[in-house]
């Protein structure tokens, strides 16, 4: 039977925020209710907390001077910018400038030319980056964001194309680890001094996925460079992520023929049964899995009796599923070699990432995976006829990966220096996340709760929110359109801690946006339906007996969750409490030292070959 493991969430005490996301800044004031005390109603008079009002800077030098500014002593000799030009969009006019800094780390800074309020925003990207990102997570209605007041700036994370191979340039592997990042945010903040005559008042990172790894990156290695953080399910366990995760994925969905088991035609089957054993574990039944690490599901419920073909799953099919949710495990030890799979209710979310809409679709998971472990994760890399089938689901290949996980990771715990420079961090992941395992940010932040504060409070600079219902970044059958940078901003700003996040959803399936919009996760595809491409089978791939409901819902900061009260509609955000969540123990795994502070580490690419040390 597939058991699932069992959370542990924190009580907070509420500091109201408005129940709709219509615009940016609709938090409410700052009285604290005890803990399981109503929201207040839509349409309230509760005051609000607002970032402050900063003055608007404009430009001292014009664009085009840009294009002489020195990189040299940013990136290097062969640093340069490569354009810079004001383009107007929808009304307002900003400088672009585009750069690269040696070898090949290509940025982007986009400053406006009249409505620049001090704040600047670098964002991450996505997979394995290799395209710059201008798009923003996070900020569903944000006033700031829509009227162009930050300095915006992204990179490509020092190569081009989203394939794994510049990894066979050692130097490519150190940029996209860490060195593009934070080289980008230097070169930013020098062209914004240089532009307006003076540095940004306050400087935020906001990324998802890669971005989310980024973003944690930049609090572990170099704490100086943003005052507020906002990570989006972080791969953070990057090499683990896209070789033991991806692959396993990938290879248990593939029989014997070299063809997918399970096809999208399946999914809904797997989904319906997964919500009807595991809806009410929150005291609702709203087609939300709210707790998936209580859950209790067994595929095989799903068995087609004799005669039955609709609506039930082969035997071969079931246990190509339970594969999938449990993950691999060394065959001799039963050792863990992941940090959790896909929670259940994630299912429709499968689709594209690990099975495919029709037999002949390349998954996501075996694109990933390939590149991966053929370019980036090991010192010396595999055969170029080396494929997955030749990869083995063992400890003994775990350890092969282990000394150059530090590179890529960004699982250090010790974020003391940051919290010191005066840092706040928001770190956020969809339950239903088929790409990265919430269990992955979970444990991060147990683990730096424990190094920063020996376990008690961090609340003063670190908070994790857990979105029922949210696939990847964006999508899902639960409310997944939200805002964090406002509260980001007036917790920076203003000392005001953000303790509830409004989310919400349309009510529509087919129009939810992906973050990062880059196309690596979904490939242009809506996040969380199938579509209507048919399957090997003959069946129809779209989603059947699913409803997307119109709705609002309180998230609190774990651990701490939201509990429907059993009055109002429930619909509607302000009829749910804040309660203590259930508690998740430890999960053994094989990479448990990843975890650790000292993990990471400094590379630099000589005479053909990587040498490394341990990180400061």
């Amino acid at each position: 039977m597939f058991h699932q493991y069992k959370t542990s969430l924190i009580v907070a005490c509420i500091t109201v925020f408005s129940v709709f996301l219509s615009a940016c800044g609709q938090q409410a004031a700052n009285s604290k209710p005890e803990a399981k005390s109503k929201l207040p109603a839509a349409g309230s008079t509760t005051s609000l907390n607002s970032p402050p009002s900063l003055n608007i800077v404009t430009p001292l030098a014009s664009c085009d001077s840009l294009l002489t500014f020195d990189l040299t002593k940013i990136g290097g000799e062969g640093s340069k910018i490569t354009s810079a030009a004001e383009q107007t969009t929808n009304g307002k006019t900003s400088c672009v400038v585009e750069g690269t800094m040696a070898p090949a780390v290509g940025f982007k800074v986009k400053l406006p030319k009249a409505s620049w309020t001090q704040r600047f925003m670098q964002l991450g990207c996505g997979g394995l980056c290799g395209m710059i990102n201008m798009n923003i997570s996070a900020a569903d209605g944000c006033t700031a964001v829509e009227s162009d007041e930050f300095v915006l700036a992204s990179t490509d994370m020092g190569h081009s194309g989203m394939g794994g191979d510049f990894g066979q340039d050692l130097q490519k592997r150190i940029d996209f680890a860490y060195r593009g990042v934070h080289i980008t945010a230097l070169a930013s903040k020098a062209l914004i001094e240089r532009y307006y005559g003076q540095p940004a008042k306050y400087a935020y990172f906001n990324g998802c996925s890669d971005g989310g790894r980024e973003a944690l990156v930049e609090a572990q290695r170099y704490p100086d460079d943003f005052d507020g953080i906002i990570a989006g399910a972080p791969a953070m366990n990057f090499s683990v992520q896209n070789s033991f995760f991806h692959g396993w994925q990938a290879r248990s969905n593939t029989g014997a023929d070299g063809n997918a088991i399970l096809h999208a035609a399946d999914m809904p089957v797997l989904y319906n049964a997964a919500v009807a054993a595991c809806d009410e574990l929150d005291g609702l039944k709203d087609g939300i899995i709210a707790q998936p690490f209580q859950c209790d599901f067994d595929p095989q419920v799903t068995l087609c009796k004799e005669g039955d073909s609709e609506n039930c799953l082969t035997q071969e099919k079931i246990d190509a599923a339970k594969k999938l949710y449990e993950g691999p495990k060394d065959p001799s030890t039963g050792k863990a070699l992941t940090l959790g799979g896909p929670q259940p209710g994630s299912e429709l979310s499968w689709v594209g990432v690990y099975v495919p809409r029709a037999g002949s679709e390349q998954i996501f998971s075996t694109m990933i995976a390939d590149g991966a472990i053929k370019n980036l994760i090991y010192q010396q890399n595999p055969p170029a006829d080396y494929t997955l089938d030749d990869f083995q689901f063992t400890e003994d290949n775990f350890n092969n990966i282990r000394p150059l996980n530090g590179l890529y990771s960004g699982t250090n715990p010790d974020i003391n220096a940051f919290r010191e420079s005066g840092g706040k961090l928001i770190i956020w992941h969809g339950l239903q996340d088929p790409h990265i395992s919430p269990v992955n940010t979970v444990t991060y932040y147990k683990a730096a709760k424990k190094v920063s504060s020996g376990g008690k409070d961090v609340s003063d600079f670190m908070q994790l929110y857990l979105f029922p219902g949210m696939y990847h970044c964006d999508g899902g059958t639960g409310p997944h359109d939200f805002d964090l940078l406002t509260p980001m901003m007036a917790w920076v700003e203003q000392g005001i801690k953000p303790e509830v996040i409004i989310a919400s959803h349309d009510g529509t399936a087919g129009k939810q946006r992906r973050r990062p919009d880059d196309g690596n996760h979904r490939k242009g595809k809506p996040a969380d339906q199938p579509g209507t491409m048919g399957s090997p089978d003959g069946r129809k791939a779209e989603v059947v007996d699913v409803a997307y409901v119109k709705r609002t819902l309180p998230v609190f900061p774990y651990p701490s969750v939201a509990r429907y009260s059993g009055q109002g509609d429930w619909h509607i955000a302000e009829n749910f409490t804040q309660t203590e969540g259930p508690a998740i123990p430890a999960y053994p795994w094989a990479g448990e030292a990843f975890f650790n502070a000292g993990s990471q580490l400094d590379c630099t690419a000589t005479d053909g070959a990587l040498h490394c040390e341990k990180a400061n």
